[in-house]
């Protein structure tokens, strides 16, 4: 039992997992970092506010803290921004070069579904399986054709 609960954490995804966890996790502090002392200021120099996460809607005796629902979109977009731009972009492109250098095409063909299913068709129809008993839809009842 030990055996295999020491070969589980010792597989590379679960040590991949805990890197990019932590890594996450020091990223999302780089970026409240940016939303609280940046952003936030800046925002408040056009608009006027000093804090948004102090911004509240009282109903009857419930406090709705608005305010801290904003800063945490903006954590959010940033967060998707910084990801896309020095993550995801880098890496289609590192794709696309590692692409070209193999002479594969950029961007595969695209095929719908019928014409996937044509070709199956064709293919199954081109080698004989399929004709046969249990090929092909079954007559049953229905509407008599002219």
């Amino acid at each position: 039992m030990i055996k295999g609960f020491r070969e589980f954490i010792l597989r590379g995804n679960v040590v991949e997992l805990a890197v990019a966890v932590v890594m996450g996790t020091a990223f999302g502090a780089i970026v409240n970092a940016l939303v609280a002392d940046i952003i936030m200021p800046l925002i408040t120099a056009i608009f006027g506010k000093p804090d948004y996460t102090k911004l509240t809607w009282t109903v009857h005796s419930s406090v709705i803290k608005y305010g801290s629902f904003i800063t945490a979109i903006i954590q959010f977009l940033l967060i998707a921004l910084a990801v896309y731009f020095f993550i995801v972009m880098p890496l289609n492109y590192l794709e696309k070069m590692r692409k070209r250098r193999q002479g594969l095409p950029e961007v595969p063909p695209t095929e719908t579904e019928l014409e996937v299913l044509m070709q199956i068709r064709d293919s199954l129809a081109a080698t004989g399986n399929g004709s046969g008993p249990g090929s092909g839809p079954r007559p049953g009842p229905g509407p008599e054709r002219f």
